[in-house]
């Protein structure tokens, strides 16, 4: 076995590290931001998103069309017209477009988000602060469920659209709003833009939600601006078992839900083994990059991270589900069930997330091989769709992290692989290059309030991301004074 030193050399030489890469905005474009009153247009925004989360559209059942037009009312007070698109009744998308000064350079920015939001538990929240309050507390929090979620991220997006509007930024190329409904449940609305209006829109990069900056994510003192660059792809199925039907009284083997308990069983001893996505790759180099030291030196280099972190990567369910293929028991069917009667057939309902590389068919062959031995046993799908990605080396990608970052020594920005999966899988096949950045900087803590209760978000959040995206649209979209 070669001596330590050797291993060390080796290892130093064959996985050197590189600088982040980086795109240097056109010269002169930061003057549309530095001519801003950054603070009063917080202020503004963050008003805006309050009437924003009022106006209810939970989904089931949605109502998204409220949403549209209370996003094409905003723009319309600053000359900006935009387009209430229905793709069922009472559920609509909107679409806005600030068009470039000349001939257009290059394919549309587009900025991403969704109407929707879950429902919420509205007895779990403060009484002054619930879910469709819109309420700004003592603290500057803005208070309802989509504050984070994405209602939060849309605000900011039209208000981008408003800045660049009253600033006369000259376009290069057409900057698009686009805000869908059904997000959180059938995808309805991005699925309409996608068959019956893409060809109008043709986004060529587009901003949408996935990552945040979350303080402390993996050091003390350090904050991590996540931007996705892919997502897992989805494999739904029903695992059905039939049997024979009968009472409740008298136990008898090979029912069907004896069939099904052991089939889940069987799924239970799956061990996926752990695939590291290159974006994580990426991710972690740039966090090693700004740490330093020993640790740092680690986290540049694959290898090491390999040996050192995939163990803690996997000890930790949040991130296992990022460099794991999951399949995991999310509910469970009865036909006829009684507590008296056995029915003749049952079912569980299972969520698989795949990583880039893996498709549905190759799961659904390893689900169908654990449980052969049990027998009447069937698979159903729900939903297959494989997982896809876009590069980082894009000049979009780089303006989003380079001001989520500024001058900042305690934050880093890099790409990710996101473990659920949003419209950008829907984008991505377009040829659009889709990225998943909300520029908020949050807690643990108030990372936990999506899909949650006290969902919630900061006036200093608002402002500082507006600023972000709006600087970040400039610098790809902007011509040079």
């Amino acid at each position: 076995m070669p001596n330590r030193p050797f291993v060390v050399a080796f290892l130093t030489l064959s996985c050197a590290t590189t600088p982040t890469p980086t795109t240097a905005a056109p010269p002169g474009v930061e003057k549309y931001g530095n001519g801003v009153d950054w603070a009063k247009a917080g202020d503004e925004t963050a008003l805006a998103l309050s009437g924003y989360l009022q106006t209810d559209t939970i989904n089931p059942p949605g109502n998204e069309t409220r949403g549209a037009e209370y996003l094409a009312a905003l723009l319309k007070k600053d000359g900006i017209e935009s387009e209430v698109v229905e793709f069922a009744p009472g559920r609509s998308n909107l679409i806005a477009r600030l068009q470039a000064a000349g001939p257009a350079k290059d394919k549309p920015v587009c900025l991403l988000s969704h109407i929707d939001v879950v429902p919420a538990e509205v007895e779990a929240w403060p009484k002054e602060t619930g879910p469709l309050s819109g309420a700004i507390d003592a603290e500057g929090f803005v208070w309802g469920r989509g504050a984070l979620d994405m209602k939060g991220m849309g605000i900011i997006q039209a208000m981008t659209l408003v800045w660049l509007k009253r600033a006369g930024v000259p376009l290069s190329r057409d900057v698009i709003l686009l805000a869908v409904g059904d997000e959180e449940v059938d995808n309805l609305g991005m699925k309409h833009l996608v068959e019956q209006r893409w060809a109008s829109l043709d986004c060529g990069v587009l901003v949408n939600e996935g990552g945040l900056g979350v303080k402390n994510l993996l050091f003390e003192n350090q904050t991590v601006f996540a931007i996705s660059v892919a997502e897992k792809g989805a494999l739904w199925l029903k695992m059905k078992a039939t049997g024979e039907a009968g009472h409740g009284s008298t136990p008898v083997p090979q029912r069907a839900p004896t069939r099904l308990v052991e089939a889940v069983k069987a799924l239970s001893t799956r061990q996926p083994a752990p695939q590291i996505h290159a974006s994580l790759y990426e991710l972690l180099r740039r966090i090693g990059e700004q740490k330093g030291g020993v640790t740092g030196f680690i986290l540049q280099r694959p290898l090491l991270v390999n040996w050192f972190v995939t163990g803690r990567l996997m000890s930790k369910p949040a991130t296992r589900a990022g460099i794991t293929n999951t399949c995991q028991v999310t509910g469970f069917e009865g036909k006829g069930s009684a507590p008296n009667v056995i029915p003749s057939q049952v079912a569980a309902i299972i969520d698989c997330r795949l990583l880039p590389g893996t498709t549905p068919e190759l799961v659904l062959a390893e689900l169908k091989e654990l449980t052969k031995h049990v027998e009447g046993i069937e698979f159903e799908t729900a939903n297959a769709d494989a997982a896809n990605e876009s590069t980082w080396q894009d000049p979009f990608f780089d303006a989003l992290a380079r001001h989520a970052v500024g001058t900042r020594t305690d934050a880093v920005a890099g790409p990710v692989l996101s473990p659920g999966y949003t419209d950008s899988l829907l984008a991505r096949p377009k040829g659009a290059r889709a990225y998943g950045m909300v520029p908020f900087e949050v807690t643990q803590e108030e990372l936990a309030t999506m899909h949650g209760r006290n969902e919630r978000v900061s006036k200093q959040n608002l402002t500082r991301g507006l600023e972000v995206l709006f600087r970040a649209v400039v610098d790809v979209a902007a011509a040079p004074p």
